[in-house]
């Protein structure tokens, strides 16, 4: 049997965006991180062609740097240090691997993350693999200076987001000390500690360490995490035996019944917010603007990060779609208090579902899976500290 899959219109694609011809590095010349073919299936006979799709697409094989950041391995190689070191952390127990360890895909594998002092945190902790490609287009264009970052948009930039952390009182700070002086802290901590002092010189020219320079290396290191040859990409770079025709299924109920008008493009989201009336978990989050509304995640290595949603409330897959089923009955089911049907998205409330199309659903998503990536844990680093922090 043949499953239709829809056609785009388009006859050619556009390249995405680069600052210059600097600031795009093939992932093929970063150590660790060039994807490594999975097997697939070659038994599976009757699959059609996958053609030009429409709503998602594969991710590109390239990253785009900032002008102003462009890669480097003495970059990378010290963001990578400075991600495993707890010297970060107001009590220098947390560090960015506490809440994104790549046992867990670069999340953390609870429903919401804790942070320094043992503080729960109130959302769930998203994976970093791919951030690289946040805000990504259709098109396959996307600026990594204007790249969305948070369950709520609120930065824009992998170096944006990576002080943040550092800044919160919940998550890396705690309350000893202020947050108008935890960066200076930390500098002042990194200055004294000749590894690190000769690292920021070997990646930026001089010895002088900064906010700055501190975000542009976490950044660096960050944007080496990517995964981008899961069997679904395969299948759309013309391997047509990597996916079977029960996953071709769930790719088309997928498209068909508008999972793809929020999770589009390569990354399989539009990068904007939306309310949906996700169950609280512990705690009332109301969302970016007050209306309960979080942004669409990315689906890429979704079968190895539940639990799901803004704060973990769903553990499976299943529970996920069964949600979606029941938010579309009735055009808006709401399944939380403070949120009114009408409330709810349109394109959420529009869903039309049955269980085999959300058991064909899953299997298909289970092909955005692409295990290929950098795991890379350092032995040590410079500051002397445990490794990860309090893990």
């Amino acid at each position: 049997m043949k499953f239709n899959i829809l056609i785009c219109i388009s006859l050619f694609s556009l390249a995405f965006i680069s600052c210059s011809d600097d600031t795009t590095v093939s992932l093929e010349e970063m150590e660790g991180v060039m994807p490594i073919g999975m097997e697939v299936e070659d038994d599976i006979d009757n699959i059609e062609n996958p053609g030009n799709i429409q709503e998602v697409t594969t991710l590109p094989r390239t990253v785009n740097y900032p002008f102003d950041n462009p890669y480097s391995q003495a970059k990378e190689d010290l963001g990578r240090l400075l991600f495993w070191d707890p010297v970060l952390s107001g009590n220098l127990e947390i560090s960015c691997a506490s809440c994104h360890h790549p046992d867990h895909a670069y999340a953390d594998g609870l429903e919401r993350s804790v942070g320094v002092n043992g503080n729960l945190i109130d959302r769930n902790s998203p994976t970093i693999i791919n951030t690289a490609y946040n805000g990504i287009e259709l098109t396959n264009n996307y600026d990594p200076e204007r790249a969305p970052m948070f369950w709520d948009n609120r930065t824009l930039s992998l170096e944006g987001q990576s002080i943040e952390p550092i800044l919160s009182a919940v998550e890396m700070r705690g309350n000893q000390i202020s947050e108008d002086d935890i960066v200076d802290v930390v500098i002042e901590r990194l200055e004294a500690i000749p590894e690190y002092v000769s690292m920021f010189d070997i990646a930026f020219g001089t010895t002088n360490i900064s906010e700055q320079r501190i975000a542009d290396a976490l950044a660096t290191f960050e944007r080496s995490i990517v995964a981008n040859n899961s069997r679904f990409d395969q299948y759309m770079r013309g391997d047509e035996g990597a996916l079977t025709q029960r996953e071709i299924a769930g790719l088309n109920n997928f498209i068909d019944v508008g999972c793809a008008d929020c999770h589009s493009g390569a990354m399989f989201s539009d990068f904007e917010l939306h309310t949906l009336s996700t169950p609280n978990n512990g705690v009332n989050d109301n969302g970016a603007t007050g209306d309960f509304d979080f942004r669409t995640p990315s689906l890429r290595n979704v079968a190895l990060t539940a639990p799901y949603m803004h704060n973990g409330v769903f553990d499976s897959l299943e529970d996920v779609l069964d949600f979606y089923d029941d938010i579309s009955r009735g055009n808006g089911n709401s399944q939380n208090n403070n949120v009114a049907d009408n409330q709810i998205a349109n394109d959420a409330r529009n869903l039309n579902l049955n269980n085999n199309q959300i058991n064909n659903i899953i299997q298909f998503l289970e092909t955005l899976t692409d295990t290929n990536f950098d795991r890379t844990i350092p032995t040590s680093v410079p500051s002397d500290l445990e490794v990860g922090g309090n893990l």
